[in-house]
Parts: structure tokens; C-alpha cells; sequence
């Protein structure tokens, strides 16, 4: 497969990679021929980009820590966690223990494999695969930093809600107050509510937008007085964003992890982000790139450690048969990755 922007997908080619809505079920399946129609449709939905399939690279495939049942099940069950806060009504702490359950068991059974957050997003299903999404990194920068059993559990739902109060809910007096303030407030209103967590996982959503210099919102905190669960969602929470902003600002994963690299020490925690680089995949597999050597290719493979190295194949036209060789730019140290072919 190929990963590639949405502009340059064409009619009868094949989707690689199921593409779900908003409630988790199907929209579009890995495997059908795509047509004008559906490929105006995936652009009109906010679609940026897609897994496409190319038998040059059959066998280039995401390597996925979250499992497509996991995917399915967590953003089915926020779909329903959300959509309860919105009318008013109470919501089960029950089915965020389960997506948090299922997400810790795919996280620890796939730890060693790196992040590759390649999930095709449209607007309706943003939000939730955002979520997702942090809550996933932050729970491998948990890992690698060394936490428990019960405090992974505790940063994973924070991790999960952090964004709980941008959504609109009952329109009672006490309720309006707060949603005039800044969301973080909100989100640290809802969760507190629920004694069956812990007030760790409130703070979790009121101070992901601190700073380290202490320029944050909502309260302006700095360095120590920044919960460490925090200020690991912090990291996840400003990656996620960065590669997947809806309003036109996407930046690619190795740019934008060069730009988080510039906030260290002042608006994220440099242990953190050190070991967020550690989990991280800044070309994903079936990225298109270009070599200092002028050569083009698509990433296949992965090397743990070494996230801008990875291994490239390149196929070119050799008379009336392909030349197909494959690059590791680790065992190449003069070669490098100089620019990504959307």
C-alpha cells in the first residue's frame, strides 16, 4: 500500500484501509474501486489523505499497535460517552474503563512497534480518532517513563477525555458558567463529578494546555506544578494536532516533530518529548520520499530507535521489467530522506 494525499488519488484505484465514521461503523471498506464519486465525497467529508493499493507494494502494510476491532469498539463507545454529555444525560464510566482496558492490552502486546498515526480521519470522526490518538502516545511515553499498572490506567483516560469540555452540554445556568471559561475548566468539571475516577484524571483535562514557562492556559502553572500525566498528554495532545489540523495548517510528522524539538523547556516537558521520540514513526509506512541521491521510494519498514531512518524501496523502469532494490538508511549513513512526495 501506498499512503498518498486525497488530491492524488484517482478513479478505479483500491482503498487500502477501511475508512469508519463517527459511530465506528464502516463508511467506506479496504478493497473497493474507487470512484469519482466517492472520491469527491471523501474530500467534501474532510479526507486528507488515504491507503491506497499498489502492487509494487503489496506488501507494505501500517504497523498498527491499535487493532482495527480496538479502533472500532473505543470510538463507538466515545460516540455514545459524547453524545450523552451533549443532551444532558448521565454517561457510563463503565465503557471508558472498557476502551481504556482494550487499549492497554493492544499497547503492551505491540509496545515495541512504533507509532504510525495513519488512521483516515474525516470530520465527523476527528474528534474521537483524535482522542484515540493521545491516548495512545501518551501511554507509551508512560511506559518508557516508567509508571505502573494503576497510574497508566489513571493517564490513559485522562489521556482519552482531555477534550471532554469542548462539547456542548444541558443548558442549565450552573452548565452555561462554565463553558464561558476556557475548555480545560469544563472538561475538569465534568470528570471531577465521577468518583469512579480518580481526580488525577480531572487534572489530566484542565492542565493539558499549561506551559512549562508558564504562559498556559487556564491557570498559567509552570514546570513542577504541572501534574506529570499532564504534561505527557501535552506532548501527545501537540503532535496530534500538528499532523492532523483540520483548518488547512497540517504539518508532515518529521516537520512537526522538529517544531515540537523547539518547544522544549518552554512550552512541553523535555522528558517527555524525549521519550515521545522514542515511540514515534516520523515516516510512516507507505510514505513517499525522496533520497539525497535523487532517487524516489516508499517506506517499508521500521527500525525502533532510529524513527528517521527507515528502510526505502525503490522501483524504477528497467527497459521492459521494474528494478526493485530497497535502501536501509540505517545501514546507509550518507543517505537521507530530503523531502516527503505527498
Amino acid at each position: 500500500m501506498k499512503y498518498v494525499s486525497i488530491e492524488n488519488v484517482e478513479p478505479g484505484q483500491y482503498l487500502g484501509k477501511t475508512v469508519y465514521s463517527s459511530n465506528g461503523t464502516v463508511m467506506l471498506s479496504a478493497g473497493v474501486q474507487l470512484t469519482v464519486f466517492m472520491i469527491n465525497t471523501l474530500n467534501r467529508i474532510g479526507v486528507t489523505m488515504l491507503y491506497i493499493q499498489d502492487p509494487d507494494f503489496a506488501d507494505v502494510e501500517p504497523e498498527d499497535i491499535l487493532s482495527e476491532a480496538t479502533k472500532q469498539a473505543v470510538i463507538q463507545e466515545m460516540n455514545d460517552a459524547f453524545s450523552a454529555i451533549r443532551s444532558g444525560k448521565d454517561w457510563s464510566t463503565k465503557k471508558v474503563n472498557v476502551s481504556v482496558d482494550r487499549i492497554l492490552e493492544d499497547v503492551m502486546n505491540g509496545k515495541e512497534t512504533l507509532v504510525q498515526l495513519t488512521d483516515i480521519r474525516t470530520a465527523d470522526n476527528a474528534q474521537y480518532v483524535h482522542a484515540v490518538n493521545v491516548c495512545l502516545m501518551s501511554t507509551l511515553i508512560g511506559i518508557n517513563m516508567g509508571l505502573n499498572h494503576g497510574q497508566l490506567k489513571d493517564l490513559a483516560i485522562g489521556a482519552l477525555l482531555h477534550d471532554i469540555g469542548k462539547i456542548s452540554t444541558a443548558d442549565t445556568p450552573k452548565q452555561q458558567d462554565i463553558l464561558k471559561s476556557h475548555h480545560t475548566w469544563s472538561g475538569f468539571e465534568i470528570i471531577k463529578n465521577k468518583r469512579e475516577f480518580s481526580l488525577m484524571v480531572a487534572h489530566v483535562a484542565l492542565q493539558h494546555h499549561e506551559r512549562i514557562d508558564g504562559k498556559g492556559m487556564p491557570r498559567s502553572l509552570s514546570a513542577e506544578e504541572i501534574h506529570q500525566y499532564a504534561k505527557i498528554v501535552a506532548v501527545a495532545n501537540t503532535y496530534d494536532n500538528l499532523v492532523n489540523d483540520f483548518n488547512g495548517g497540517r504539518m508532515l510528522p518529521h516537520v512537526a516533530c522538529e517544531k515540537m524539538m523547539a518547544m522544549s523547556g518552554t512550552e512541553l516537558d523535555r522528558e517527555a518529548l524525549v521519550e515521545f521520540t522514542r515511540i514515534i514513526s516520523i515516516y510512516p509506512n507507505g510514505t513517499a520520499v525522496k533520497l539525497s541521491t535523487k532517487e524516489t521510494g516508499v517506506v517499508v519498514r521500521q527500525h525502533r530507535g532510529l524513527p528517521g531512518r527507515p528502510v526505502v524501496r525503490l522501483v524504477k523502469e528497467s527497459g521492459p521489467d521494474l528494478d526493485v532494490k530497497e535502501m536501509d538508511l540505517a545501514r546507509h549513513t550518507t543517505v537521507f530522506i530530503d523531502a516527503v512526495m505527498a
